[in-house]
């Protein structure tokens, strides 16, 4: 089981930053896959992904301008979401995700945060 609660949502003018935090505990060594969702009404969008071992993926929408980073720290993991000059467009609740998978059946378990408001005015 994995748990994950993120933070630092909020209104931002347009060319602003903010910095999302998602804390993920429980068995975060079993991973395989962390990433940052969004949704806007009528349309979900894979904002950023990290699989183990591979490297960082961004949606094209978002390259340049956001950076998905993480820490491990005492048993538990952060992952963060940087976000620079954002536009009315990035408008969405965004949400942290993981996906563990246990070796010895292959089954796969997703887990997703609660979500947090993202408002960019104009």
């Amino acid at each position: 089981q994995v748990y994950l609660v993120e933070s630092g949502g909020g209104l931002v003018q347009a060319g602003g930053s903010l910095r999302l935090s998602c804390a993920a505990s429980g068995s975060i060594f079993s991973i395989k896959t962390m990433a940052w969702y969004r949704q806007a009404p009528g349309k979900r969008e894979l904002v950023a992904s990290i699989t183990s071992g591979g490297p960082t993926n961004y949606a094209d929408s978002v390259k340049g301008r956001f950076t998905f980073s993480r820490d491990y720290a005492a048993n538990a993991l952060n992952l963060y979401l940087q976000m620079d000059n954002l536009r009315p467009e990035d408008t969405a609740v965004y949400y942290c995700y993981a996906m563990t998978k246990v070796v010895a059946t292959q089954r796969e378990f997703e887990y997703w945060g609660q979500g947090t408001q993202v408002t960019v005015s104009s």
